[in-house]
């Protein structure tokens, strides 16, 4: 059985993930994957390139964030254009992995639900989820504003789940344990 945690930025999803290596669950990122694959695919570098200009890898050869994250926050088209490029790439990577779990903040979003058999949504209240995204990042309010409206809503994410761990100061172990158990059974 394949199973994906998923929820918006600053929701504690990688934390939630961080818990569930301490009961022997080895877990994909699909954010740290697209990141080495965008960095290593000679593939991918061209078709970034081309999309996204000239100084999307600097002389080095390393990725240009930046001048990405830029290009990306242009328009939801610019950002569809780059997901287009990267995520059947991740896909196909998690694909030939080995992993049973996976982690993927845009999971509805790119399609990748269909890769899974189960859905463990982690949410928090949007107040908190903005202060975590600006001490992370050393962001503006509105900045982490920005970022969780190009998601989808906390409501839409977690209506499609099968499963809500929510991470808004309460004990999380007792409901890791708890899906964990439906899982498994």
């Amino acid at each position: 059985m394949k199973i994906a945690i998923t929820g918006g930025i600053g929701s504690g999803k990688s934390y939630v993930c961080q818990l569930l290596t301490q009961h022997g669950i080895s877990i994909y990122d699909c954010d740290s994957a697209a990141k080495r694959l965008m960095r290593t695919s000679p593939v991918l570098r061209q078709q970034l390139t081309k999309l996204i200009g000239p100084d999307t890898y600097d002389a080095e050869g390393q990725l240009n964030k930046a001048e990405v994250a830029r290009y990306l926050l242009l328009s939801e088209q610019n950002a569809q254009a780059i997901n287009a490029i990267v995520h059947p790439a991740v896909a196909q990577d998690f694909q030939e992995s080995g992993y049973q779990w996976m982690e993927c903040a845009i999971l509805y979003e790119s399609g990748f639900e269909q890769l899974v058999d189960k859905v463990i949504a982690v949410t928090a209240p949007e107040d908190i989820r903005i202060h975590r995204i600006m001490q992370r990042d050393g962001i503006t309010r509105e900045k982490a504003l920005e970022w969780i409206h190009r998601q989808w809503s906390q409501d839409k994410v977690r209506s499609r789940s099968d499963f809500e761990i929510i991470n808004d100061g309460r004990p999380l172990e007792p409901q890791i344990e708890g899906i964990i158990k439906k899982i498994m059974s």
